[in-house]
């Protein structure tokens, strides 16, 4: 016999596809950043970032590929911060700008580079990151200098990769060979020294 009672109405059960919780992705990318800056950094584990982050790993594969994925994005998070293109009036002073902001912001999260590299070495998909990453940071320091080439302050015939390559490399031997700090003297030297001798 039906009963004449209203049954009470069932709450619809939330989302559990793939889109993100943003509070939930926040815990992962910050628990990953503080376990790469830390002393053991070079071994964190998927284990370590889920049980940091108050999460199981079948959460963090369904929104990551790989740990090497995880790893870039928080870097990505913590260390990348906008480095906008400076327009001072002269090449010389607008690369020193540059090189100045960059220096700082890879010296404050020295150790999540250096986390990150050595994954970067056995993951294909930190790998792939690491290089777009780059990539990118180059593409605002190219578009420096060619506007240094447009103005004149730079002959025609400049090799401005090999620039590139320079500026670069130093940062990469300071951050990965020496461990010696990204100073701001270190990146005004380097900038006039350059800018110098491509004029």
């Amino acid at each position: 016999m039906p009963s004449d009672v209203a049954r009470e109405p069932v709450a619809p059960r939330p989302h559990t596809g793939r889109r993100r919780n943003p509070a939930v992705r926040e815990a992962v990318l910050k628990s990953a950043a503080d376990l790469l800056a830390g002393p053991d950094g070079l071994t964190v584990s998927m284990d370590a970032i889920a049980q940091a982050a108050g999460v199981s790993k079948h959460t963090i594969y369904r929104w990551w590929p790989s740990k090497g994925a995880v790893l870039l994005e928080a870097l990505v998070e913590r260390a990348q911060q906008e480095t906008s293109i400076p327009r001072t009036g002269t090449l010389a002073t607008d690369v020193e700008s540059f090189l100045v902001a960059t220096f700082d912001a890879v010296e404050r999260v020295a150790p999540l580079f250096r986390g990150l590299m050595a994954e970067a070495l056995r993951d294909s998909k930190a790998a792939e990151g690491m290089r777009e990453f780059v990539a990118a940071r180059r593409q605002g320091l190219r578009a420096l200098l060619t506007h240094g080439v447009e103005q004149g302050e730079l002959p025609p015939e400049t090799d401005l990769e090999l620039m590139m390559d320079q500026i670069y490399g130093l940062m990469w031997y300071h951050l990965l060979i020496t461990h010696t700090p990204l100073t701001e003297e270190l990146a005004v030297h380097l900038a006039r020294t350059l800018i110098r001798s491509a004029a």
